[in-house]
């Protein structure tokens, strides 16, 4: 007889087989049918990714595990995007598509996946009876931190060249590479588990391997296949609505790819596993500016297009908006934590940009970004040399693990101090 605990893992891989057979059937349903299936198969991978990524500890460091969630959860991205620099190569419109989806997607995921980890965690003080003053990360997180600036002022010679070579690109998948060989270089150290991650965890160690593997491929393959649909069903939805069509590809397109990462982030976060979920989306955020980045000029190369994807005006001022928006998150987290009235700015920040689309507003607010972010940088200047050193210095970082009881370190209370319980061993 199949133990209680497997059923809730066969219950979630048989939810995303509709969408499967859907896609490759090539069967052909209305948008608002598709956008269910399709979406009902990436919530449910999330549930799967989400238990694997906590298993897999026992077998990698925190950090490397996080990165790994990281990087499935980003796939359906990787899909729309790269299709639309690989089309561009034959089809030059396509180019302002691929930047449009990348800029969309990075500015969600700092403008509105961090302040809702924030409230989130608030909800789950709520619930618990543990106030909560603010969104704390391990020390750890300072090498997310220092690649992702790291590659963020790499990125900023693009917008000066108008374009991202395809050299470019071998440096920021270069980056990439130094990141994960930098965070598996960490102390491994085991966690402490609950729920269905606790009972996989718990299986003998090359059960527990093939089945975390079989987890994480099943995951990929379901978010691969079903981002592009469910991400068309919510354009076609949009574009029925008259709505305009570079609009819906660097919005709507990634609220859909987007997706895993985002549940997965606010599942951990209503479970008080504040580093954890915060670290899922800095995570995605140096896969996005280093990798995904990197690749598209590659794609773009393959598909048949020059050496270098190209842009234009307006593409250069999303760029520029996008670097400076990711430099405001850098200095904001040089501290460590996340506050409230900090949240609700990055927030602010990034619905400003809705109610006026003009290229004069995004060059506002980029210089709004830029000037906060330099005024904060000086503030936390004290944060950088720890910064710069976590680029290449390895040792020990023996904590514990952010998924279960004994995360480390917990929320703020109102007073300043760390209340006992998820966040507290």
């Amino acid at each position: 007889m199949i133990e209680r605990w497997w059923w809730k893992i066969i219950l979630a891989a048989a939810l995303a087989v509709p969408a499967l057979l859907l896609r490759l059937g090539g069967v052909a349903v209305p948008p608002l049918a598709a956008a269910v299936v399709y979406g009902g198969a990436v919530v449910a991978s999330a549930f799967l990714m989400c238990w694997g990524a906590e298993a897999v500890q026992h077998d990698v460091s925190a950090s490397l595990a996080t990165a790994i969630l990281a990087l499935i959860a980003i796939l359906p991205e990787y899909a729309v995007d790269l299709y639309f620099a690989y089309a561009a190569g034959t089809h030059h419109a396509y180019a302002r598509y691929a930047a449009a989806n990348m800029t969309g997607s990075n500015r969600l995921l700092l403008g509105l996946g961090w302040p809702l980890m924030l409230f989130l965690l608030l909800a789950w003080g709520r619930r618990t009876g543990t106030p909560v003053r603010s969104l704390d990360i391990r020390p750890s997180r300072r090498v997310e931190l220092a690649y992702l600036g790291l590659a963020s002022l790499y990125a900023l010679s693009f917008p000066l060249r108008r374009g991202i070579h395809w050299a470019d690109g071998l440096v920021l998948i270069g980056i990439y590479g130094l990141y994960a060989w930098r965070l598996a270089k960490e102390e491994h150290r085991e966690p402490e588990l609950l729920g269905v991650a606790a009972r996989l965890g718990a299986l003998r160690w090359w059960r527990r391997r093939l089945v975390l593997t079989l987890l994480f491929l099943w995951s990929a393959l379901v978010v691969v296949l079903a981002a592009k649909p469910f991400a068309n069903a919510l354009v076609d939805g949009g574009r029925a609505l008259g709505l305009d069509e570079f609009l819906l590809v660097q919005w709507v397109a990634p609220l859909a790819t987007e997706a895993p990462e985002f549940l997965v982030a606010a599942l951990l976060a209503l479970r008080g596993a504040a580093d954890t979920s915060l670290g899922i989306l800095l995570s995605s955020k140096v896969n996005h500016w280093t990798l995904l980045v990197g690749c598209l000029p590659l794609a773009h190369l393959v598909g048949g297009g020059a050496a270098s994807l190209p842009f234009d005006a307006r593409q250069v001022e999303e760029f520029w908006l996008t670097s400076a928006q990711t430099l405001l998150g850098l200095a904001l987290l040089a501290k460590l934590s996340l506050r409230k009235w900090e949240a609700l700015a990055l927030a602010a920040l990034f619905l400003a940009q809705f109610p006026f689309p003009d290229p004069g507003t995004r060059t506002v607010l980029a210089g709004i970004y830029g000037a906060v972010a330099l005024g904060l940088l000086w503030v936390h200047r004290r944060e950088l040399p720890a910064l710069g050193r976590a680029l290449w210095r390895g040792g020990p970082m023996a904590l514990p693990s952010a998924f279960g009881p004994g995360a480390w370190p917990a929320p703020r209370s109102s007073d300043g101090s760390r209340p006992p319980g998820p966040g507290s061993g």
